[in-house]
């Protein structure tokens, strides 16, 4: 009896030591930061990856600069998501300056750089950074098994390729919008899950180009001219910035902050516009004073001299105003401050630099967890929410990555 006894109670020590079982599925900046915050103590993780490399998004986002976040405050960088407050508890948990501080401890400093967006020190190239991550999960004893692509699920186990199969206590899902393809992000996941009764969108392009019916000879004149220090809006939202003039529309971070409310305007009625103005530091009653008060004869001479307005604005007013408002100094103005642009559509999907739709949010529980599947998690760019550009959507995925690793630390 007693010897019965003793073997229960080693045998129960001993599996109480036993660590759970996580494994994620995907190798992006979401995925990356959840393995490096769960407790090496209690978890046992592995990261599976179909390419050949983790990261490859990381890659891709640092060229022309290695955007990692952004430096406004966490207060209003929650505002910056759509939906609105979705991530306030994420971001609020492990907001820009934890990640600089993170990073830091990494031994990768950072700076704010233009338009208030953080980078990596000057001379730290994306693939140091990514390396530094990959020494930590090392650390942490996190493994990495490439070349294996997800499948699906056979009852609660999961599936490979090569009829390699998985049980764990816990699943990640990091799997990545639609953008980027090349990268690994196809969304080919999306049937899966939908087959398995989980609520899904469609995806659609977000932080794109939006195309714009151009005459042939004013494009043609004016393709890849810039229209600086102005403002766009749509709907509801107003966004400072610049844009530029393409062959295909418009493109630019400007333009990219208001794919929410564009694509709102195509969902509903398949047409959608966007109001420019031009000389936003400058109202219109000051505008009109200028043009009245000016020496020169000739309206185009006014509107560069006076009104300080590059050629390729003048060419866009002109272009389209009829010559009865263009000689109509009130009514030139009001064109001036809030120019109407038809656009015909996003651009194809494989163009934008991410995606909403996805697993819709509704599905998950405040943890991330899918409501309809225990022990089943899903973070990062295959959920169904939106940002701009600048930073907003890499802070995001560190943030989920963050938050859902301290939620398993303490179950």
């Amino acid at each position: 009896m007693f010897a019965s006894t003793l073997v229960h109670v080693k045998y129960k020590e001993y599996y109480c030591s036993m660590k759970k079982i996580v494994s994620i599925i995907g190798g992006g900046p979401a995925a990356l930061m959840c393995a490096a915050f769960l407790d090496p103590d209690k978890f046992e993780v592995t990261i599976y990856e179909k390419n050949k490399t983790v990261g490859r998004k990381f890659l891709v986002a640092g060229k022309g600069g290695f955007n990692l976040t952004h430096s406004e405050s966490v207060i209003n960088m929650i505002t910056r998501y759509t939906p609105a407050l979705f991530l306030e508890e994420a971001l609020l948990a492990f907001d820009n300056k934890h990640l600089r501080d993170w990073l830091l401890a990494l031994n990768i400093p950072t700076f704010i750089g233009s338009s208030n967006r953080i980078y990596p020190e000057k001379g730290i190239k994306p693939i140091e950074v990514l390396n530094s991550i990959l020494s930590c999960l090392q650390k942490n004893k996190v493994q990495i098994k490439y070349q294996h692509n997800w499948c699906g699920w056979e009852a609660d186990t999961l599936v490979f390729n090569s009829d390699v199969r998985v049980v764990s206590d816990y699943v990640v899902f990091a799997l990545g919008g639609k953008s980027w393809s090349k990268t690994g992000s196809d969304g080919s996941w999306l049937e899966t899950f939908n087959s398995r009764g989980v609520l899904v969108k469609p995806f659609q392009v977000s932080n794109c180009a939006f195309g714009v019916n151009w005459g042939q000879d004013f494009i043609e004149k004016h393709q890849g001219a810039p229209l600086k220090n102005i403002t766009i809006s749509c709907l509801d939202k107003c966004q400072k910035g610049e844009v530029v003039l393409t062959r295909f529309g418009l493109e630019g971070n400007a333009v990219y902050a208001l794919s929410p409310q564009i694509r709102d305007l195509f969902n509903k009625s398949n047409k959608a516009f966007v109001f420019i103005d031009l000389k936003p530091r400058v109202s219109a009653s000051a505008l009109l004073g200028k043009f009245k008060n000016s020496a020169c004869k000739k309206t185009t001479d006014i509107l560069k001299k006076d009104l300080n307005m590059s050629s390729v604005q003048v060419a866009l007013v002109k272009y389209y105003v009829s010559k009865e408002v263009f000689m109509n100094p009130t009514l030139l103005i009001e064109q001036i401050k809030n120019l109407k642009i038809d656009l015909t559509s996003c651009a194809p999907i494989q163009e934008g630099i991410s995606t909403v739709g996805g697993i819709a949010l509704d599905a998950l529980d405040s943890n991330f967890q899918l409501k309809n599947r225990k022990d089943t998690y899903c973070i990062g760019e295959m959920l169904d929410w939106d940002a701009p550009t600048g930073g907003y959507l890499l802070q995001a995925c560190f943030s989920m990555g963050v938050a859902l690793a301290r939620s398993l630390n303490n179950s």
